[in-house]
């Protein structure tokens, strides 16, 4: 391939090939300028149910819709050029079944031009994995803390710990086996998440899963400090946006009082400045 043609976006199949290599990079957008920033250092974004928390205000991602989903997808699909687009199955699009399942994740996939959808879920989401991958939808799992259930996991605790790890390993076995290309995990003790990693053989995401997985991925808002209303350990401020777009409001809501602005060079005269 020259140098000046154009990288396509990595397909499922390739994402499942990275495993073991380098690290697979990931964040996650819900707009197209946020998409644009970030198509060129991702190989895939996540188009996050966590949209509904961080744009829409929500107090978790339960009230997230398909049309949600679906509007957001096709925003971020308009920025991304070289970078996969995985979108999240909301709450109660896939629960029921295997049949629910598929029609929803094919209205996903073909009216935001997904190459994947990522469910929640192991052992009992198995079978819908497996369902759908038989019809021809690629689908990246998520282990761990599976925020879609954090009423029933006592909240956003750590996954994993005690008694617990041999049934987060039976998840990732699980997923694997069903034929899922990837599996996030998330907010699991570094040394399970690397023990995971190298008994399965599809890459493991991970998000507060310490550094021996075979990707990484963030929420954006969190990385770049636009997102204030609470910060996890695993999360590092690469910026502080939220502060500078705050300072830089009041900056503006002071000169506006003050009517220095707008300025001369901000405003148009009666007639037309002469050639």
């Amino acid at each position: 391939m020259s140098a000046t043609a154009k990288k396509r976006a990595p397909l499922p199949d390739d994402i499942r090939a990275a495993k073991g290599g380098a690290p697979l990079v990931s964040l996650t957008a819900y707009t197209t300028p946020m998409a644009e920033m970030m198509d060129e250092h991702c190989d895939f974004v996540l188009v996050g149910d966590s949209v509904g928390m961080v744009l829409h205000g929500l107090p978790s991602t339960l009230g997230v819709t398909m049309e949600m989903m679906i509007m957001h997808g096709q925003a971020v699909a308009r920025g991304l050029k070289s970078a996969m687009m995985v979108v999240d199955m909301p709450f109660g699009s896939y629960e029921e079944g295997p049949q629910q399942a598929f029609r929803n994740a094919a209205r996903l996939m073909s009216e935001t031009g997904a190459g994947a959808v990522k469910l929640e879920g192991g052992v009992v989401m198995a079978e819908t994995i497996a369902f759908l991958v038989s019809r021809g939808i690629p689908v990246m799992a998520h282990i761990g803390l599976t925020p879609q259930s954090v009423n029933t996991l006592g909240g956003y605790k750590v996954q994993g710990r005690g008694d617990d790890r041999d049934a987060l390993i039976a998840d990732a076995r699980a997923v694997t086996e069903a034929g899922a290309f990837a599996v996030v995990l998330e907010k699991v003790p570094a040394n399970l998440a690397d023990a995971i990693t190298a008994d399965i053989a599809i890459p493991t995401i991970g998000i507060g899963a310490g550094a021996g997985c075979d990707g990484q991925i963030l929420v954006v808002d969190d990385m770049l400090g636009l997102f204030t209303a609470f910060k996890a350990k695993f999360v590092k401020r690469y910026a502080h946006l939220g502060d500078d777009g705050a300072a830089a409001i009041a900056n503006y809501a002071e000169e506006v009082r003050a009517r220095t602005f707008p300025a001369q060079e901000h405003i148009f005269a009666d007639e037309a400045p002469k050639k």
